[in-house]
């Protein structure tokens, strides 16, 4: 069983900073792309930043220039550095991580997701 912890989020105002962490906890082989996703109220959920384990990033357009993904192999762990934040910003913002386990004698790949952090970007 893979969990993805979350912390960070909160309010703040436009022009400022936030960071958000994800860590993965449990048993598994491998944690190949990880990275956030977010969705505003009445919107889908959208691509923030994803992070491959070979450290390819790709982020949304919107946040492109504004936001930096980072990872720690280590500690299984992701962060969302997130700078000049705008009203338009402020959504939950989901960690999401694509992770191999063992199942029997089977390899398993599959998507996990984090509870959800709400960030709110206002004056």
């Amino acid at each position: 069983q893979v969990q993805l912890v979350e912390s960070g989020g909160g309010l703040v105002q436009p022009g400022g900073s936030l960071g958000l962490s994800c860590a993965a906890r449990g048993s598994f082989v491998r944690i190949n792309v990880m990275g956030w996703y977010r969705q505003a109220p009445g919107k889908e959920r959208e691509l923030v930043a994803t992070m491959s384990s070979g450290g390819r990033t790709n982020y949304g357009d919107s946040v492109q220039g504004r936001f930096t993904i980072s990872r720690d192999y280590m500690k299984h762990t992701v962060y969302l550095q997130m700078n000049s934040l705008k009203p338009e910003d402020t959504a939950v913002y989901y960690c999401n991580a694509d992770v191999t386990t063992i199942s029997g004698l089977l390899l398993d790949k599959r998507d996990y997701w984090g509870q959800g952090t709400q960030v709110t970007v206002s004056s």
